[in-house]
């Protein structure tokens, strides 16, 4: 009774287990008989859609070599915080690889500088330097004279092209590459303050390019993109302070250029 209970029970196992196996089979390999979300989407001439964005800024420095390090110590650092960001997607059809696309977006964000410039810049300078002429020095560089927190709100046009793989079952993987204008809402290059006052002061209007890798998932209503982008700002964004102001901050710092990494969430 036991041997054949065993064997009712082995053979019960074989036949749930063929079928499991058939079922997986035909589920992640069989697409002739698949239904596939929004067909017609792809042949549409316009389409739009929104995203949503987790954002990582930092700036890319080249220091001044006699202000802004101490020989092969960097005197002035950077420290990037996360952030998000949000914006809208049209897209225009120009072939069945090929897409244009632009997505005006707003970023919202912020980055510490610490100048450890204080102590270098009075034992070489002795109160004066090439760019700035004499100056006292302050008598002490407190905790908001060292760093400077920048926050920043970026209107973000980028114009991507999108060349895209064909579509398997109800995804389609996609890379685009494209060119950027982006607003600093919050830049201050107009004020008539700066790190005297505490105010630092960055360009307000900025170009840079876009590279993104992503995959598009079809679902009955909608289509969600999941997506990697990397923005490279091309301009230097730093602008310099006064003349009279002592240099402990902006001569340090030759050139200043955003670089941003973005999970993007699109929803189209």
């Amino acid at each position: 009774m036991k041997q054949r209970l065993i064997k009712i029970l082995s053979i019960s196992a074989i036949i749930l287990g063929s079928n499991l196996q058939a079922q997986t089979y035909n589920n992640l390999f069989r697409t002739k008989d698949r239904q596939e979300n929004r067909e017609g989407m792809d042949l549409e001439k316009f389409s739009y859609g929104f995203y949503l964005a987790g954002n990582n800024f930092d700036y890319k420095m080249v220091l001044n070599r006699k202000y802004g390090m101490d020989g092969n110590k960097n005197l002035v650092e950077s420290k990037s915080t996360y952030s998000f960001g949000a914006g809208l997607i049209g897209k225009m059809r120009l072939n069945y690889y090929l897409d244009l696309r632009i997505e005006p977006g707003l970023h919202f964000v912020q980055r510490d500088l610490t100048f450890n410039t204080y102590d270098h810049i009075n034992d070489i300078t002795n109160g004066g330097t090439t760019y700035n002429p004499p100056f006292t020095p302050l008598a002490d560089f407190t905790e908001t004279d060292q760093k400077k927190i920048v926050k920043s709100t970026y209107v973000d046009v980028p114009i991507l092209l999108e060349i895209h793989g064909d579509r398997w079952y109800n995804s389609r993987p996609y890379a685009a590459v494209g060119v950027n204008y982006l607003m600093n809402l919050q830049s201050n290059e107009t004020s008539e303050g700066d790190n005297s006052v505490n105010t630092f002061r960055t360009t307000t209007h900025n170009f840079g390019w876009s590279a993104e890798l992503g995959i598009q998932f079809y679902f009955s209503r909608f289509k969600l993109t999941p997506a990697i982008r990397g923005t490279f700002f091309t301009n230097n964004e730093l602008v310099q302070d006064k003349a009279t102001t002592p240099p402990y901050w902006t001569p340090a710092i030759s050139t200043m250029q955003t670089r941003a990494f973005m999970f993007v969430l699109k929803f189209e």
